[in-house]
């Protein structure tokens, strides 16, 4: 009797030593394809791929770029709507969408427009940004350093991570379009926000 036992604690033990180490390797094997959308400067993807992998730990693949088209235009044409990049590149790869051109997303009816930095599906495996506002008027240092807090950002909405309201400096919170927030942002989550992902 007591060799069944053994012999079925065991076997449990051993399938759960099996799914965490599963759970644990999936995380750390991890891949995002960063899918450049239009012409956009190497320099930006081969830095968002070094600062994913620092701070998520996942792999990155760098796709060919592919074309700006007409029906991802917002209701102005004057630039693009992030809902629609979200949809015509939603798959079941994990895709961080970058562009150098100005994107949208309908804030209310007296915003149907709003500029912003990027948009992510939470949970979901798609988010998209532009660099198009990170950009103005400062170097290029602060610029990339908006950019890697930006994506950085979106992938925890894909991840699952709602608007932080813990910890003004957690790049979780909400930058409502401001770039003052983004900026007084460190690279880093507050202990909550990781806990809800780790």
């Amino acid at each position: 009797m007591k060799k069944k036992y053994l012999r079925i604690i065991n076997i449990c033990f051993f399938l759960l030593v099996t799914i965490v180490m599963s759970s644990f390797i999936d995380f750390k094997s991890k891949i995002i394809y960063i899918q450049p959308l239009g012409d956009v400067n190497s320099k930006y993807t081969d830095y968002l791929k070094t600062s994913v992998k620092e701070f998520y730990g996942y792999e990155c693949v760098i796709k060919p770029k592919v074309s700006l088209t007409s029906d991802i235009l917002a209701n102005s044409k004057t630039r693009y709507e992030a809902s629609k990049i979200l949809n015509k590149y939603n798959s079941n790869q994990n895709n961080l969408i970058i562009t150098e051109k100005d994107i949208a997303h309908k804030k209310s009816d007296e915003f149907p427009e709003w500029g912003i930095f990027g948009l992510g599906l939470r949970p979901g495996k798609t988010c998209v940004i532009s660099t198009f506002r990170l950009k103005k008027k400062v170097s290029t240092q602060k610029m990339l350093e908006r950019l890697k807090k930006v994506a950085l950002h979106e992938i925890g909405h894909n991840l699952g991570l709602e608007h932080c309201k813990n910890n003004k400096e957690c790049m979780m919170n909400d930058a409502d379009g401001t770039i003052k927030q983004v900026d007084q942002e460190k690279i880093w989550f507050c202990k909550k926000c990781w806990s809800l992902i780790r």
